[in-house]
C-alpha cells in the first residue's frame, strides 16, 4: 500500500508542477492585458441624473469607455474572459459613444427587466452593481425614457393584425 500511494503522491506532485508552469507560461500570452480606456467621445442625453448614476453604477464597466479595471483582470485566464465581456459589451451598447452607429440603448431596459443584465457572474465581485428593487425599476424607466424601447416581436404582430 506505501507503494502506491508513493506513486499517488508523486503523480499529484507532477500534476500540480505542470498546472503551476502551465498557468506561469499563460501570462505571457498578451490578451486582455491592455486595460486602457478609450476616449469618452459622447454620451447621450440622459433623461435625469439619477439614471445616469444607476447606469455608471452598475453598467459602466462592460457598457462605456470608462471601465475600472480589478486586478483579477490582469491574471490569465481570467483577464481573457474580462477582456472578452468588456469588449463584448462595448461592442453591442457603449454610452461613451453614442454618436456611433449600432449602439443597442433601445434593448438596455429589457435586458435589465428580464435578469439577463448585470451578468450573474459580475455581482459576486461588484457589489455596487446589485439594486434594490426601486433601484432598478427606477433605472428600467431611465433607460426606456434616455434610449427608447426595442419593439418586440408581439408588438409587430398586434400592429400586423389591425
Amino acid at each position: 500500500m506505501s507503494f502506491k500511494c508513493c506513486v499517488s503522491k508523486k503523480i499529484f506532485l507532477k500534476l500540480a508542477v505542470a498546472v503551476f508552469v502551465l498557468l506561469v507560461a499563460i501570462q505571457l500570452v498578451p490578451y486582455g492585458r491592455d486595460h486602457s480606456n478609450p476616449k469618452v467621445a459622447i454620451e447621450p442625453a440622459w433623461d435625469s441624473p439619477t439614471t445616469r448614476e444607476l447606469f455608471f453604477r452598475s453598467c459602466k464597466d462592460c457598457h462605456s469607455n470608462e471601465t475600472t479595471w480589478p486586478w483579477y483582470s490582469k491574471v490569465a485566464p481570467i483577464s481573457w474572459l474580462v477582456q472578452y465581456d468588456v469588449n463584448k459589451g462595448r461592442a453591442e451598447f457603449n454610452v461613451s459613444e453614442w454618436n456611433r452607429p449600432k449602439n443597442e440603448g433601445d434593448e438596455a431596459a429589457e435586458e435589465l427587466r428580464e435578469g439577463e443584465m448585470p451578468l450573474w457572474f459580475y455581482l459576486p465581485t461588484h457589489p455596487e452593481a446589485r439594486l434594490s428593487d426601486t433601484e432598478r425599476q427606477t433605472l428600467i424607466d431611465g433607460l426606456i425614457a434616455t434610449f427608447g424601447e426595442k419593439e418586440s416581436h408581439e408588438s409587430h404582430t398586434e400592429h400586423d393584425d389591425d
